[in-house]
């Protein structure tokens, strides 16, 4: 099987964090959440010395929808929930981009949770970020599938009826080949995260807890309840994995689960050379499918 590289771009040019700004300015609520992940991208990016125009920033509908306009890169801003279809298109017609998928809580694990264990299971060369502020911001505060049980807001006065779900165990679940998360309140090591996803081959799935301050701030809450994973932890280990991820009293931060396979693109060439090898005959294969 022929090696394909993330990107050859990688480590072509030097910049700097501000240069991957664009002239259009965010409109986040101040104290959002998603202004650190923003600021941890550019970071990444410019410690990876990736060229602007070598990079496709993908997103959904929703506050992290706005992600790609405040890039200076290409990017393209689709329909609800199907960002994850987007940047595999991407990824397969040019794989020599870095090809970054981005979404938040409802986009990602509402209409959009069908996509994600077939971009995992595949092993697609993306990397997907997930900023998880578990409420529906855009939409004025109505619980999202990451929502905790029981919890009061304005669309929810009683309590929330639903149990929320665990996308760290998912995404191990689904094979994704790098499992992480993180919290927007510690720059550094979200930007270290976002680095190793970009670098990984293979579909790299990150959770960056992204406070909302207007419908429901948990900084304080996320500060008390997150650790990192413990020093010893083996990230080539996914039973492992998976019990820190069910972990109840702690949320561990920082890089789950990594393993190295061959990427989609590289299984799709695999078949594609293997089938040129093999020389067929039209009418013999319409036969085949003859009564």
């Amino acid at each position: 099987m022929t090696e394909v590289p993330v990107s050859p771009y990688i480590g072509t040019v030097q910049l700097k964090p501000q240069d991957y700004k664009s002239d259009v300015k965010p409109i986040w609520c101040p104290g959002c959440g998603d202004f650190g992940v923003l600021s941890s991208f550019y970071k990444a990016i410019a410690d990876l010395g990736i060229p602007p125009e070598n990079a496709v920033i993908a997103s959904g509908i929703g506050c992290s929808g706005r992600f790609p306009a405040f890039v200076e890169a290409y990017g393209f801003h689709g329909v609800h929930g199907r960002v994850l279809p987007l940047a595999t298109g991407i990824k397969l017609a040019r794989p020599d981009l870095v090809v970054v998928a981005v979404g938040g809580d409802g986009d990602a694990f509402s209409i959009g949770a069908g996509h994600l264990p077939h971009a995992a299971r595949r092993n697609v060369d993306i990397t997907y970020i997930v900023m998880d502020n578990e409420i529906y911001g855009l939409t004025k505060g109505q619980p999202s599938p990451t929502s905790p049980h029981a919890l009061e807001r304005k669309a929810s006065p009683y309590g929330h009826a639903e149990y929320p779900i665990n996308p760290v165990l998912m995404a191990l679940a689904y094979g994704a080949t790098f499992v992480a998360r993180g919290f927007s309140a510690r720059p550094r090591e979200v930007t270290e995260l976002i680095k190793q996803g970009i670098s990984h081959k293979g579909f790299a799935f990150i959770q960056i807890y992204s406070p909302c301050v207007t419908f429901y701030d948990t900084y304080d809450h996320f500060r008390q309840v997150t650790a990192d994973l413990p020093a010893d932890h083996d990230p080539s280990d996914k039973a492992a994995a998976m019990r820190l991820a069910m972990e109840d009293e702690v949320l561990y931060l920082g890089v789950f689960y990594k393993e190295n396979r061959p990427s989609f693109v590289e299984s799709l060439q695999a078949v594609r050379t293997r089938a040129a090898a093999k020389p067929f005959d039209l009418q013999d294969l319409i036969n085949r499918y003859r009564s």
